[in-house]
C-alpha cells in the first residue's frame, strides 16, 4: 500500500498559504462536482509541498485517494511508481478491456507477454481511474515527482493530459518537475512572507534571539517552513544570540541535510546504521529492514533510539521524516559502510519474487568488476524490457557494463544500452554512451556497430544527410565482416538518402553507387538483398532498368512473416519499412504501400518501438490521405501527437501528412502557414523531401481554390526533383496545374514521364492518371475516352480522392463542351464525394460548375455540425458507425466516462436524443475508419 511521509508542523507550514490552500480548494471542489484537474505543485524541499498535499487530502472528505511518492533509489524499476499508486485498485483490473487488462499486468509484472503497447498502458491507467472514480471522486497524490522512475512519470502525466470528466484529481509535487510533467499546470511554492516566517521561528526558539539575528535567519533562509524548524535546532543560545552558528556559502537544501546529519550523528552507532539500512531499502519493508539488520548484527533496540528521535517512523512501512532525512542518512555514512548494508539488502530479498531489486542491491555492493552481478542486471534488463520499460533496462545494461572485467564484453553491453535508450526516444542520452564507447579501443566490428547507430539516430533526430554518410560508412566497415549486415545498412543508408535531392551531387547517389558496390550476401537473396539492388539500380540506371527488381522485392516483402525472423532482422523491417513504402509508390501501388504502412505501424506498436512508431503513423496517413480518409488521417496525427506528449520527443514537426491534410481539407490559412514554415526552416538543400511535400501540398491547395498559376511553379519544383517514390503526388497536381495555364510542354513533359513508368508498371493507379494527362492533351470523343478510361482504371485503387478528381476534370470538360445534363451527372458525383470526404475548396468547385450548369445545389454542410467542437465531431462520427464508449475512448485515448460526456453534449447540440439518429443528422462519410 503507498504511503506518505509525516508531515510535522502541518499547520505552521500552512501559515500564510492562503493563495495556494485557496487552488486547492478550486481543484477538489471541481473534481468533487464531476471535472477533472491535473495540477504539479513546485517548490525547493522544505517549502511546504507536502504540507499542501495533505491539505488538498483533508480537504478531499468523501473521496477516494490513492498515494504514490517517488523514490531517488527506484527511479531505475520500471512502473514502480505507477504501481505504488495503483495497488489498491488492482481489483478492478478484470474489468478493463483485454488490451489494456494484459497490457497493465505484463507492465507491473504479473504476467508474462511481450513488451506491452505504452498507449495501452497509458489507456488502461486511464481507464482504471474512471472506473474507479465511477463511484466515489477520486484524489491521486504523487510527492517527489523528480524521483518517480521515467515509465511512471510518462504514463501519469499523459494521463492528467487526457482527463477531461472523470471526476479524478491527479497532484504531482516535485522540486524540480520532470520533463513528463513539463506543461501541467503549475502552483509555484514559495517562501513565508517575513512576518509568517518570524512567527513560526519564534514557535521553535527557547529563548529570546535578538531581532538582528531573527531577520537574518528570515532572510537566509527565504521563509522555508522546513528550515526555519530545522537550522536552528540543536544551536546553543549563544549561538544563536551572536548568529555565529548559522553556517554561510551552502544551498539551503544542503544545510537542511546538515541539520539532519547533527541530530543523526548524535545518535547510538546501531540506530545510524539501522537508518541506513532503512535509508537504501527503497521498499520501506519493516521485515526486510529487519532482515537485513539481522545479518549485520544490528539489535532491536536500536529502533527505540531512531524512532525517538523523530527522524524515523517504524509502522506498516519504514518513512522518513522527509526525504532530506533519508539523503542524509545515507550520504553521512561511508562507501564501506554502504557496500555492507546494500550486501545485506540483496542476501535477504527474494531471488524470485524481487530479483531485479536483489540485483540493483548487488551491484551497489560490488566493490570492483564482477561478470556474475553483470550478468544478474542484464538479467534484470530483459525482464524490464519485456514489461516495456526499457529506461529502466537501459539503466540496468548501463550498470552491467560498468561491472563487466572483460572489456569486449564491456563495448558490446554498453552498444546495448545505447541501443535500448534509443528506442525509448533518449535520443541524446544514447549519444552520450556512444561517446563513452569511442573513448576506449575498439575492435572493427565494435567500431562498426557504433558508427551504424549513430546513423541511426542522425535518422530518427531527421537529419537525413548525416544519417546517410555515417550509415554508408558503416556498410563499408561491416561489409569484410558481415556481408548480410552490411548490406542492410546499405538499405538504411538508401532510406536515410532518398530524403535529398537527385539533382545535388553526391547524398542519395553516392549511396546508391556504394550499395551497388557492396559484397553479396551468401545463401539465396532475401528480400532485403532485393529491395537494396532494386532501389540501386533505380538510382543509377532509371526507371525502367529497375522496375522488375523493384517489382520483385515488393512480392517478398508482401509475403514476409515478421513472426519468424530473428530480433535485429524484425527491426531492419523498421528502418527498411520506409524504404519498402517508397518502393511501393515509386511502382504506384496504392495497396501494398497501404498494407505496408499498416504493418510497419502495427510492428511498432508491438515492439514498442515509439521514434519508429511515428514514421509509421506519418505514412499510413499519407495513405488515408490519397483514400479521401481525412478523419482516418487526422487520427494517425492526432496519435503522432499524443506519442510525442508521452516521450516528451515532438511529433514530426510540419510533416507531409499534416500540410496535405490541411490542403486537402481547403484550409488555406492553416495550409499556407505549415507550408511557410517548412519552406523557410528547410535550408538545405539535403532536406529536399521536405521541400517536395511543401510545394505539393501547396499545389494541392491551390488546384483546389482554382489558382493554378501558384499550383504550377509549386508543382514543377516538386516534380522537377524526381525524389523516389514522390511521382504518384507531384505529377497529377503538375499536369492539371499546366493543363488550365495553357503549358502544354509541361503537360506533355509530365506525359512523357508517365510513360516511361507505365510501360514496365501496369498499374491501375498509374494508368488511370496517364489517361488523365492524355485527356488534357486531346479533343471530342479521344478525350471522353480518355477520361472515362481514367475514372474505371481510379476506380479499382483506393486513390479514391483521385478518382473524385477525375470525374470532377471530366464534369467540367463537359460542361465546357456544352454537355449540361451530362455535365451535371459527373460534377454531382465529384461533389458528393468530395464533400463527404472533406475535400472542401475542390467540393466548392464542383459546386460552382454545378452551378454552372444550372442546378442548384446547397453547400453539404448541417448548420449544427458547425456547433461541434472538433473532438465532439469526431465522437459523433465513431458513435454513428456503431463503436462502443470503450471502442471510441481507445480509439481517442479518452476515457470512456468522457466519451459519455461529450456524447451528451452532441446530442444538445444537434437536438436528438440517441445515437439511433446520429445517422440522419450526420451524412456517411467515407473518412471515418471502420471499427477495429
Amino acid at each position: 500500500m503507498a504511503t506518505h511521509r509525516p508531515v510535522v508542523g502541518h499547520a505552521l507550514a500552512l501559515r500564510g498559504r492562503r493563495g495556494e490552500t485557496d487552488e486547492l480548494d478550486q481543484l477538489v471542489e471541481a473534481v468533487g462536482a464531476g471535472e477533472s484537474r491535473a495540477l504539479v505543485v513546485r517548490g525547493e524541499p522544505g517549502v511546504g509541498k507536502t504540507a499542501l498535499l495533505e491539505y488538498a487530502v483533508e480537504r478531499a472528505s468523501g473521496f477516494r485517494v490513492a498515494r504514490a511518492a517517488g523514490v531517488q533509489s527506484e527511479m531505475e524499476l520500471a512502473f514502480a511508481g505507477l504501481h505504488q499508486l495503483l495497488a489498491p485498485m488492482l481489483d478492478r483490473v478484470e474489468r478493463l478491456p483485454a488490451p489494456q487488462r494484459d497490457a497493465l499486468r505484463t507492465a507491473f509484472g504479473l504476467s508474462h507477454g511481450s513488451p506491452p503497447d505504452a498507449f495501452l498502458v497509458a489507456l488502461a491507467v486511464l481507464s482504471l481511474l474512471s472506473d474507479a472514480a465511477e463511484e466515489q471522486p477520486l484524489l491521486c497524490i504523487v510527492d517527489d515527482e523528480q524521483w518517480l522512475d521515467r515509465a511512471s512519470a510518462q504514463v501519469l502525466a499523459f494521463t492528467a493530459r487526457r482527463l477531461e470528466a472523470e471526476s479524478v484529481g491527479l497532484v504531482f509535487a516535485a522540486r524540480v518537475p520532470s520533463d513528463a510533467v513539463a506543461g501541467l499546470p503549475e502552483l509555484v511554492v514559495e517562501g513565508l512572507r517575513e512576518d509568517d516566517a518570524r512567527a513560526l521561528l519564534e514557535s521553535v526558539l527557547t529563548g529570546p534571539l535578538d531581532a538582528r539575528v531573527r531577520d537574518q535567519i528570515v532572510s537566509e533562509t527565504r521563509g522555508n517552513p522546513l528550515a526555519l524548524l530545522e537550522l536552528v535546532r540543536g544551536l546553543t543560545p549563544a549561538e544563536l544570540a551572536g548568529g555565529f552558528g548559522l553556517p554561510g556559502g551552502v544551498l539551503l537544501s544542503g544545510r537542511i541535510e546538515g541539520s539532519f546529519r547533527r541530530r543523526l550523528d548524535a545518535l547510538p552507532a546501531e540506530a545510524r546504521r539501522l537508518m541506513l539500512i532503512a535509508a537504501a531499502d527503497p521498499v520501506g519493508e519493516p521485515l526486510l529492514v529487519w532482515r537485513a539488520a539481522e545479518r549485520l548484527g544490528i539489535p532491536a533496540q536500536a529502533a527505540t533510539a531512531a524512532a525517538e528521535s523523530g527522524l524515523l517512523e517504524f509502522g506498516a512501512r519504514v518513512r522518513f521524516r522527509h526525504p532530506l532525512v533519508r539523503s542524509a542518512a545515507y550520504r553521512s555514512a561511508s562507501l564501506e559502510e554502504r557496500q555492507d548494508v546494500h550486501r545485506a539488502l540483496g542476501e535477504v530479498t527474494d531471488p524470485q519474487s524481487d530479483p531485479d531489486r536483489r540485483a540493483w542491491h548487488r551491484a551497489q555492493a560490488t566493490t570492483g568488476p564482477d561478470e556474475h552481478v553483470a550478468q544478474e542486471l542484464e538479467g534484470a534488463a530483459g525482464r524490464a524490457q519485456a514489461r516495456g520499460g526499457l529506461a529502466a533496462a537501459a539503466a540496468f545494461l548501463e550498470r552491467a557494463a560498468m561491472l563487466t572485467p572483460d572489456p569486449a564484453r564491456r563495448v558490446q553491453r554498453l552498444l546495448a544500452a545505447a541501443r535500448t535508450k534509443r528506442d525509448a526516444g533518449e535520443l541524446d542520452a544514447a549519444l552520450g554512451l556512444l561517446v563513452a564507447i569511442e573513448a576506449v579501443p575498439l575492435d572493427a566490428l565494435q567500431t562498426a556497430e557504433l558508427e551504424h547507430l549513430r546513423g541511426q539516430i542522425a535518422l530518427e533526430q531527421r537529419r537525413g544527410d548525416d544519417a546517410a554518410r555515417l550509415l554508408v560508412s558503416a556498410a563499408g566497415r561491416f561489409a569484410p565482416l558481415d556481408a548480410e549486415l552490411a548490406r542492410e545498412t546499405h538499405l538504411e543508408a538508401l532510406g536515410a538518402a532518398t530524403a535529398g535531392d537527385l539533382r545535388i551531387p553526391g547524398g542519395v547517389v553516392e549511396a546508391a553507387v556504394a550499395a551497388r558496390a557492396a559484397p553479396a550476401a551468401p545463401g539465396p537473396p532475401r528480400a532485403v538483398d532485393i529491395l537494396l539492388d532494386g532501389l540501386a539500380i533505380r538510382l543509377t540506371d532509371g526507371y525502367a532498368a529497375a522496375a522488375p527488381t523493384l517489382t520483385r522485392a515488393l512480392e517478398m516483402l508482401l509475403a514476409l512473416n515478421l513472426a519468424d525472423q530473428e530480433v535485429g532482422r524484425r527491426r531492419l523491417w523498421l528502418t527498411g519499412g520506409r524504404a519498402s513504402a517508397i518502393v511501393a509508390l515509386e511502382l504506384w501501388d496504392a495497396e501494398s504501400w497501404h498494407l505496408l504502412a499498416t504493418r510497419q505501424a502495427q510492428f511498432a506498436r508491438d515492439t514498442g518501438a515509439l521514434v519508429q512508431l511515428q514514421f509509421a503513423l506519418n505514412f499510413l496517413a499519407a495513405s488515408h490521405l490519397l483514400a479521401g480518409e481525412l478523419t482516418t488521417a487526422g487520427l494517425m496525427l492526432e496519435e503522432d501527437r499524443l506519442i510525442g506528449e508521452l516521450t516528451r520527443n515532438p511529433p514530426l514537426r510540419n510533416s507531409a501528412p499534416e500540410m496535405g491534410l490541411a490542403a486537402w481539407q481547403g484550409d488555406e490559412a492553416r495550409a499556407s502557414q505549415l507550408i511557410e514554415t517548412t519552406l523557410r526552416e528547410a535550408t538545405e538543400p539535403r532536406l529536399g523531401r521536405s521541400v517536395n511535400y511543401a510545394n505539393y501540398a501547396s499545389a494541392v491547395l491551390n488546384n483546389g481554390l482554382g489558382r493554378h498559376d501558384a499550383a504550377l511553379d509549386a508543382a514543377r519544383q516538386a516534380f522537377e526533383r524526381d525524389q523516389v517514390g514522390f511521382g504518384p503526388f507531384a505529377v497529377p497536381e503538375l499536369a492539371e496545374a499546366a493543363s488550365r495555364t495553357g503549358e502544354a510542354v509541361l503537360v506533355r513533359a509530365a506525359l512523357a514521364w508517365l510513360s516511361d513508368r507505365t510501360r514496365v508498371t501496369h498499374s491501375d493507379w498509374a494508368l488511370g492518371i496517364e489517361a488523365r494527362v492524355r485527356a488534357f492533351l486531346s479533343q471530342d470523343e479521344a478525350a471522353e475516352g480518355l477520361y472515362r478510361e481514367s475514372i474505371a482504371r481510379l476506380g479499382r485503387t483506393r486513390v479514391r480522392v483521385e478518382l473524385a478528381r477525375a470525374q470532377l476534370l471530366y464534369g467540367e470538360w463537359l460542361r465546357r463542351e456544352n454537355r449540361r445534363v451530362d455535365a451535371r451527372e459527373q460534377l454531382g458525383a465529384a461533389h458528393e464525394m468530395l464533400a463527404s470526404m472533406g475535400v472542401q475548396a475542390f467540393a466548392e468547385r464542383a459546386r460552382r460548375e454545378l452551378l454552372a450548369t444550372g442546378q442548384t445545389v446547397r453547400k453539404r454542410t448541417v448548420e449544427t455540425r458547425d456547433e461541434l467542437t472538433a473532438q465532439e465531431a469526431q465522437i459523433a462520427r465513431l458513435a454513428r458507425d456503431g463503436l462502443s464508449n470503450p471502442e471510441i475512448g481507445t480509439r481517442l485515448f479518452i476515457s470512456p466516462r468522457t466519451v459519455k460526456y461529450h456524447l451528451r453534449k452532441v446530442f444538445i447540440k444537434l437536438g436528438i436524443s440517441s445515437r439511433s439518429e446520429l445517422d440522419r443528422v450526420l451524412p456517411g462519410d467515407p473518412s471515418t475508419p471502420p471499427p477495429l
